[in-house]
């Protein structure tokens, strides 16, 4: 077998259509073809599947070559065209070269044909490829500005967010007696978590989230979130997962962001399949096909585990599949959607340093699968961590936040917890206190995204003075600031804004008794809300 070649041919001659078509199998081609001598059979011949080539005599009864060359430009379509005439003059094939004709040739002398196809099919591969990337550049750029406006409006939500949960539940232990008022306070709270949720999506497929990674066995976080799956996704829908080993299925991801995107994943496949159907996911051994890795990627030391998500549902228009992970982008009815889901779960597999394909077929369903590097190292637990009941001490804590209405909430639900708090607004006024201050500060709580000076850095600076400190960042949004928080102290932990006062004082709590090592003198108990 040949190479295959789709070619058009625009000739009225049954000999010179053979003599192209001899051509052609000696120069080693295996040819598909069909033949015009009409602008009407010209325009059905167009509206057929793209053709590699399009050969044309110059000059037919009824149609010409200048004729068919217009009909292929108006097309839209990136075809070579070359003119093979026998009566074509030099000022006649200039003006046709000049209006878009690739090449030109002398019937007879078909010498040149196959070395004028190949250089042709060549110039047109590359001019694929050089809009293809123009398209990822394009788009790239694109997702990064949408990806800074979401970050930026996630930070400013978040702090806003947290003041309203946060006096939220402060005031609902002064309405015990207003059982109306409380109805209406439960209400904000769950205005103010669904809020949450969104903004926790914008950093996701912004890339703009800090995760937390530790050593999963994927077979396991698919057990874990199993039976929610089968709540979410309805009687209807069929659920079957299929597992590779144990041992090769380990993967250095954020448990709750791989469930966020196992979540998203079985909604949409509940969605495209209205009248019920099969929900399948299956961990496995599998390397990501080339199309997904940038050129030149070197593969990780110990090999890929792949997460195969698939549906039997309605499958993905061809017109919609280079868009699907476009944030807000949704095929949903108003009020159905926020066009986040796939978007999300982009952002944090690459962020989780992984690749994501889809394969999908209109009315025979859709397969999303998931590639992540593969670790060797053992499994971490994904047991809760444990909190403690009162979260009462006596410690002195200095506190850094930039957002009054936060630095108040923050102050006032600590002091009446029993701490000394001793409140700056910036780094600077942070390291003034630390230098004069000359009793013990026990804890640093501090924003990380902050004017002059981030949180890492005063961090950094206080730390070296005061060895002992533990540290706990809070932040709604990290913007990729490329410093290991666990480095700065010997006791550094993490709070995602927004946060209630529970919360707060349960890490805070954890936080200073796990760097004193007197957790013991504590009752702890099992969270219902894990930090």
């Amino acid at each position: 077998m040949g190479k295959e070649l789709r070619v058009l041919i625009v000739e009225d001659s049954d000999a010179d259509e053979e003599l192209l078509l001899a051509a052609l199998a000696a120069g080693g081609y295996d040819v598909s073809h069909d033949r015009v001598q009409t602008a009407a059979e010209m325009r059905t011949a167009l509206e057929q599947p793209t053709w590699d080539v399009v050969l044309s005599d110059y000059s037919l009864p009824t149609f010409s070559g200048p004729a068919a060359l217009k009909m292929v430009k108006a097309s839209g379509r990136d075809v070579p065209f070359i003119i093979v005439s026998g009566t074509i003059g030099e000022d006649a094939a200039v003006s046709a070269l000049k209006s878009g004709a690739h090449d030109f040739l002398v019937k007879g002398r078909l010498a040149r044909l196959v070395p004028a196809i190949e250089r042709e099919l060549r110039e047109v591969e590359a001019r694929r490829l050089h809009a293809r990337l123009e398209d990822e550049l394009r788009q790239s750029q694109k997702m990064e500005a949408i990806g800074q406006l979401a970050g930026g409006i996630a930070h400013d939500f978040n702090n806003l967010l947290t003041a309203i949960l946060g006096y939220s539940d402060l005031l609902r232990d002064e309405l015990h007696d207003f059982p109306n008022l409380l109805a209406d306070l439960d209400e904000i709270t769950k205005a103010g978590q669904s809020a949450a949720s969104l903004t926790r999506q914008l950093l996701a497929f912004s890339r703009k989230q800090l995760l937390q990674p530790q050593v999963l066995d994927l077979n396991q976080v698919v057990t874990e979130i199993e039976k929610m799956l089968r709540r979410i996704i309805g009687e209807d829908v069929r659920l079957e997962t299929r597992s590779t080993s144990s041992s090769d299925a380990r993967v250095k991801a954020d448990p709750s962001q791989i469930e966020q995107v196992l979540l998203n994943l079985a909604v949409n496949a509940r969605d495209a399949m209205p009248r019920g159907g099969t929900l399948s996911i299956q961990t496995g051994v599998a390397s990501p096909p080339g199309s997904l890795l940038p050129e030149g990627a070197a593969a990780p030391p110990n090999g890929w585990v792949s997460l195969a998500i698939g549906d039997t549902g309605t499958g993905i228009a061809p017109e919609v599949q280079p868009r699907i992970f476009e944030p807000f982008f949704t095929t949903k009815s108003p009020g159905k959607g926020t066009g986040l889901g796939l978007s999300t779960v982009y952002g944090i597999i690459n962020q989780s340093g992984g690749y994501i394909g889809c394969e999908t077929h209109p009315g025979a369903g859709t397969t999303f699968t998931i590639y992540l590097p593969a670790v060797r190292d053992a499994v971490e637990s994904l047991t809760p961590k444990a909190v403690y009941e009162s979260g009462r001490g006596t410690e002195t804590i200095l506190l850094v936040e930039d957002d009054t209405g936060i630095r108040e909430l923050i102050r006032k639900v600590l002091i009446g917890r029993g701490y000394t708090v001793l409140d700056t607004s910036n780094g600077t006024e942070a390291l003034a206190v630390s230098a004069h201050y000359n009793g013990m500060i026990h804890l640093l709580l501090t924003d990380i995204v902050m004017p002059e000076l981030y949180g890492p850095e005063v961090a950094q600076l206080i730390v070296a003075r005061r060895p002992n400190l533990c540290v706990l960042f809070v932040s709604g949004f990290t913007d990729r600031l490329g410093i290991d928080l666990g480095t700065l102290s010997r006791a550094t932990s993490f709070l995602h804004k927004p946060f209630t006062p529970d919360i707060l004082v349960q890490k805070v709590r954890e936080c200073l008794d796990r760097d004193r090592g007197d957790a013991r003198t504590r009752t702890p108990r099992l969270a219902t809300h894990v930090v």
